[in-house]
């Protein structure tokens, strides 16, 4: 479901679409006032009516509304994939597999998680995004973030918690070859623009740009490790450590992680 995105939501299409098919991706637009992305295809758009509320209780809304769509496609899919407009889901190249090939092998009950990489713009280093080319041949840091570790996949009607990030009642399951990279950082000057989106302004979204900012900060400024070594360690802290408040959901212990993606993931995105 997304509003003001086309930025991002026509490469969510085309990269959802060579992996599942045009005909099985289901966007909502929120707002009648909303143009179909021009390269919607056979892609399901559907128009949902705005309503302007903060963002806590908007992201309520949404994702109440979005579980119930998973919950009847399932009724003739095996598995939902549920993302937001910046977010891919990717199997590690080097499995050598589709995503409909790994999914359909893993056990999913009833969902399962990419690690999440919160891909940033390393600034002095990497130059403005050029829309033209794929992301990850542009930016090679990200941000080991639990934010974005979510129950993305799911196998059975579930309730999501707000912005995918939880599966409200269940755990969660963090596969070994499954990542989230999600691309809301991936350029500071598309955040700039951000601020001057006064629909996302007057709905309370302005910490949620900043925490994007933090990302490109965090990115620059600390020294990246290698992600392919430190991968493994993200995982095990992820699926042992929680957060007082949600017992499932995953955290980082505040344990901030840049690494340096692997070279094999430049054309995934």
């Amino acid at each position: 479901m997304a509003r003001n995105d086309d930025f991002f939501l026509t490469r969510w299409i085309d990269y959802y679409a060579k992996h599942l098919g045009e005909e099985h991706l289901y966007i909502f637009l929120d707002g009648e006032d909303q143009p179909i992305p021009k390269n919607a295809g056979k892609v399901n758009v559907k128009h949902e009516k705005r309503v302007v509320e903060h963002v806590v209780r908007a992201e309520k809304r949404r994702l109440g509304f979005l579980s119930k769509v998973a919950g009847r496609l399932l009724q003739h899919y095996d598995l939902v994939i549920g993302a937001d407009a910046d977010e891919f889901l990717a199997v590690d190249p080097r499995c050598g597999k589709t995503l409909v090939e790994y999914l359909s092998e893993i056990k999913i009950a009833p969902s399962v998680s990419g690690l999440g990489l919160d891909v940033g713009q390393k600034l002095g280093e990497e130059a403005k995004l050029d829309d033209t080319l794929p992301f990850l041949t542009q930016r090679q840091y990200a941000l080991v973030s639990a934010r974005y570790t979510k129950p993305s996949v799911i196998s059975s009607p579930v309730s999501w918690g707000s912005g995918f990030h939880r599966v409200l009642g269940h755990n969660f399951n963090i596969d070994p070859n499954l990542y989230l990279l999600h691309f809301g950082s991936v350029d500071y000057d598309i955040i700039q623009q951000r601020f001057l989106d006064k629909d996302r302004m007057a709905t309370g979204r302005k910490r949620h740009i900043m925490k994007r900012a933090k990302t490109i900060d965090m990115v620059t400024k600390k020294k990246a490790q290698q992600g392919d070594v430190w991968f493994p360690w993200a995982r095990t802290v992820q699926a042992w450590v929680r957060p007082p408040y949600a017992w499932n959901k995953p955290t980082m212990a505040n344990w901030k992680l840049v690494v340096k993606l692997p070279e094999s993931f430049r054309n995934i995105v």
